[in-house]
């Protein structure tokens, strides 16, 4: 199995609230695993973890504004790859007229 780590180690690594904790996964913005009444995060999502709790502390932005900030971002991100795979594309059909 994966790597991962207690939402009660989590809190008090990150020194963040338990409540925070448990809203993001109620927004949908984490995802867990329970096992044995633990609530895990594996590894992987943890920078997701620090991304919000840094949004949410350092900048105070609430859980509506983080799940809009979250969402525009993948929206972003999956434009930009449309945008490069289109522009390949291009590349390619622009090289063939060139050997005409």
């Amino acid at each position: 199995m994966s790597e991962r780590i207690s939402r009660e180690e989590l809190v008090k690594i990150y020194n963040i609230e338990i409540t925070f904790f448990d809203e993001l996964v109620d927004y949908g913005l984490l995802n867990i695993h329970i096992e044995n009444n633990i609530h895990y995060l594996m590894y992987e999502d943890l920078p997701d973890l620090e991304k919000f709790a840094n949004w949410h502390y350092d900048l105070e932005i609430n859980l509506p504004g983080l799940e809009v900030i979250h969402n525009m971002l993948k929206k972003l991100d999956a434009l930009n790859r449309r945008n490069r795979e289109l522009m390949s594309k291009l590349s390619a059909i622009s090289d063939q007229y060139e050997d005409i």
